[in-house]
């Protein structure tokens, strides 16, 4: 299954990163690796790009970007602390 293919508040393992060439080492940069835990937060209204959540960064990637990882889906609780909503 590939990351661009899950909703949110979905959790995922990451099995692979697909590709070759700078978007792939990019994606390795930031820490997508094989298994690492990522929880899908939002799509854009469009549909991209994808926010995730990965070590407890937020990061937007595009849905090419996204179709490049290859994940495994977890079931557990949610990672993602709610946010405080500042006035």
């Amino acid at each position: 299954m590939l990351l661009s293919m899950l909703k949110p508040d979905d959790l995922c393992e990451i099995v692979e990163i697909l590709g070759d060439g700078e978007i792939r080492q990019r994606l390795l940069d930031i820490g997508f690796l094989p298994g690492r835990v990522v929880e899908i937060i939002r799509f854009a209204p469009l549909g991209d790009p994808i926010e995730v959540e990965i070590l407890g960064t937020s990061v937007s990637l595009r849905g090419n970007e996204a179709a490049l990882i290859k994940v495994r889906p977890l079931r557990g609780k949610r990672m993602r602390r709610r946010r405080k909503r500042w006035l």
